[in-house]
């Protein structure tokens, strides 16, 4: 079956020598835009297309506000500092995710909390969170409190896993009721929608991603979009140095962070967000390309979740254990086809071994039997 998929695969991608797992293409804008940015010498974050791409992107996703940034890991970090996460408190996440997202976290100096994944959703369990603060948490004075460590937890860092939303209403819900701000890892679900609603436009914020591997990319780059008008500013303040408004002088009123987006990467990814909608339906015919391969399969290809409308980021299959997994990607390998497996779970890399779990039942049988396959734009 192995072979079959590997003729399958080459055959879907019009037998490229190698098949990356997310490569992009640049069909569009993107020289013209990237051209007029070099000829008008503003290549860095003072420039028009870093405005026209945060206004594009608020149009897209329906949310108020948008602040372009260097990287989707800045965005989270910003956002996380933003809303107050400092030194000492302690931030719920998942475990299975890429490493910025607790990175982001540390970067506070804040500490990780680790919550299991849902197995419909593949993102936080919305159910294991509730668990997790009904047996273990207090709130005292408008603030949540962790029994064990003392400590305030102060934020809620959910992903949306390869793209496919997770139950972000539910999740919200339980946050507002122990009082526990909301930021979205939205930096794979660009195009993905909950209940007719953009990822990343249920909580305090919400980060976008466009690294080089992204549904659409900015070669390097971020977004945080948000509904208040408050915090955008402050957002916009701390992303720019915190640097006060003046026609010459060099003024900052707090430290603040060199984020902003330079203009050169926000006409790259202003040039892709023009053509998101065909790109989204090219990733998911491909979709449906894989359901039918692996139909009458032993083999399951994880679908959009209920009240869901996924981008289709990275397809990935569950294999019956990790030594199919390793057969079925050593075949992949051998073909010059581009697969992975997902990320080892966070709570069990040595720089955050000890953080704080609870049963991690469905993150690791995920990260045993998971594997990524080709998934980009198919020309």
């Amino acid at each position: 079956m192995y072979d079959e998929f590997a003729s399958f695969v080459k055959e879907l991608y019009k037998n490229e020598v190698f098949i990356p797992l997310h490569a992009p293409k640049f069909l569009g804008n993107e020289k013209k835009y990237l051209n007029d940015c070099i000829d008008s010498t503003f290549v860095s974050s003072v420039g028009g297309y870093v405005n026209r791409f945060e206004k594009e992107i608020q149009n897209y996703t329906g949310a108020s506000f948008a602040i372009a940034t260097t990287n989707g890991t800045a965005a989270l970090h910003v956002a996380l500092h933003s809303i107050g996460v400092k030194i000492g408190d302690e931030v719920i996440t998942q475990s299975l995710s890429f490493i910025a997202t607790s990175n982001a976290i540390s970067y506070c100096g804040a500490k990780p909390i680790f919550i299991d994944i849902d197995r419909d959703t593949y993102g936080l369990g919305a159910e294991k969170l509730e668990e997790f603060l009904k047996s273990s948490c207090e709130v005292i004075n408008s603030t949540c409190k962790n029994k064990k460590s003392g400590k305030t937890i102060r934020a809620c860092v959910p992903m949306h896993t390869f793209g496919h939303p997770c139950e972000i209403d539910k999740i919200k819900n339980i946050c507002d009721k122990y009082h526990i701000a909301l930021i979205e890892d939205a930096a794979e679900s660009l195009g993905s929608f909950y209940k007719k609603r953009h990822t990343g436009r249920f909580g305090k914020a919400g980060i976008i991603s466009f690294n080089g591997n992204k549904t659409i990319t900015a070669g390097g780059g971020g977004v945080i979009i948000t509904d208040d008008q408050i915090l955008a500013k402050r957002l916009k303040h701390l992303t720019t140095t915190a640097k006060i408004d003046h026609p010459y002088e060099y003024e900052h009123d707090e430290i603040g962070f060199n984020y902003r987006m330079p203009n050169i990467n926000a006409a790259l990814v202003l040039a892709g967000l023009e053509r998101i909608d065909e790109i989204l339906k090219n990733k998911r015919e491909i979709f449906l390309k894989y359901k039918e391969f692996f139909a009458n399969r032993d083999i399951d290809l994880l679908n959009a979740p209920k009240n869901s409308v996924s981008n289709y980021w990275l397809n990935t299959i569950m294999l019956k254990n990790e030594k199919e997994k390793k057969e079925f990607l050593e075949t992949c390998i051998k073909e010059d086809i581009m697969a992975r497996p997902v990320w080892k779970p966070l709570h069990t890399l040595d720089i955050y071994k000890d953080c704080q779990y609870e049963d991690m039942t469905n993150t690791l049988e995920f990260y045993d039997k998971a594997l990524n396959i080709p998934s980009g734009e198919r020309v």
